[in-house]
């Protein structure tokens, strides 16, 4: 690191946009394909190797220098990071998994949306749990079940189900951590359910006290929410409400009132609005695009002046 120069346009942070994968080793590939693939639905999507392995890179990466070959196969299944499996040939590492407490000592923890079908599931298949689901009752992570169990191979995994969110949620924190539980299923809404955050949405652009606002935007907008209109595209409940904030500054008599009926098909819905004063409530008008996903607006597309 004491090589590396900062130039004047080098980033102070790593520009990071997620978490790829994971990797692991197994004693015996095929069990490990066999599991992933018959237990969890993942498909192994990439393979290399086998392929020899230098006595630098062993020694570099801390490996027993009669150690063979690696194959190492990429698996996948939902949605989120897939699992990288490796195995070598005639291996001389450890056979002995990390203690819990152990340095280096790890999980993977899978998202389910019935912990009890799973488990039940898991158990049918011979799967070795290490004690029975536990309902958090309090604090952050309120709401969340989980349970550990092990693989055939012995290395202890997690699942893990919060259907409803978690504790943490309901303070409205500006930062929310990501799960795969929003991408399972997108819910068909009902018309009324529909209409109604419609006009939670208008609340929402119509409200000046920004508690109130945040707290709407986190409960009808994805918090990737993308919003696209003709000039700009605002990503995120940050700058959807620096433009409610400034949109409002500039016209403070201002308000959105609904113009037509909203037409529904489906997840998709058209808002009619206009915008304006008591004197003249359509100064403004346009048509919002509404794009829903898990209960939320995942799109707004917004179109002004169209009758």
């Amino acid at each position: 690191m004491k090589n590396i120069k900062k130039s004047k346009n080098m980033s102070t942070k790593a520009q990071i946009s997620g978490i790829d994968h994971v990797g692991i080793n197994v004693p015996d590939l095929q069990q490990a394909i066999d599991f992933f693939s018959d237990i969890f639905g993942f498909s192994a999507v990439t393979q290399l190797g086998p392929f020899p392995l230098d006595i630098a890179w062993k020694e570099n990466n801390n490996m027993h220098p009669d150690t063979g070959a690696v194959t190492i196969k990429m698996v996948h299944a939902g949605t989120g990071a897939s699992i990288e499996v490796f195995a070598y040939e005639n291996n001389q590492g450890s056979k002995s998994h990390p203690g819990s407490d152990d340095i280096g000592a790890s999980h993977i923890g899978f998202y389910t949306a019935n912990m009890d079908e799973s488990v039940e599931f898991l158990k049918s298949k011979g799967i070795k749990f290490l004690g029975e689901p536990f309902l958090m009752p309090s604090g952050d992570t309120e709401g969340e079940t989980w349970v550990y169990f092990l693989s055939p191979w012995g290395a202890k995994m997690e699942l893990v189900s919060y259907p409803n969110g978690k504790g943490y949620e309901k303070n409205k924190p500006t930062k929310v951590l990501w799960s795969p539980k929003g991408s399972i299923k997108n819910e068909a809404l009902t018309e009324e359910e529909i209409k109604a955050l419609i006009e939670r949405h208008l609340e929402l652009w119509n409200e000046q006290d920004e508690d109130k606002r945040k707290a709407i935007l986190n409960e009808i907008y994805a918090t990737d929410i993308e919003m696209l209109d003709r000039h700009f595209i605002a990503n995120g409940h940050k700058e959807i409400d620096n433009f409610i904030v400034s949109l409002h500054r500039e016209n403070p008599n201002f308000r959105f009132t609904q113009a037509k009926p909203v037409n529904i098909n489906h997840n998709i819905a058209r808002l009619f609005w206009q915008f304006g004063d008591d004197a003249k409530p359509d100064t403004v008008t346009g048509m919002d695009l509404f794009v829903i996903e898990n209960r939320k607006v995942q799109k707004l597309y917004v179109f002004v002046g169209e009758e």
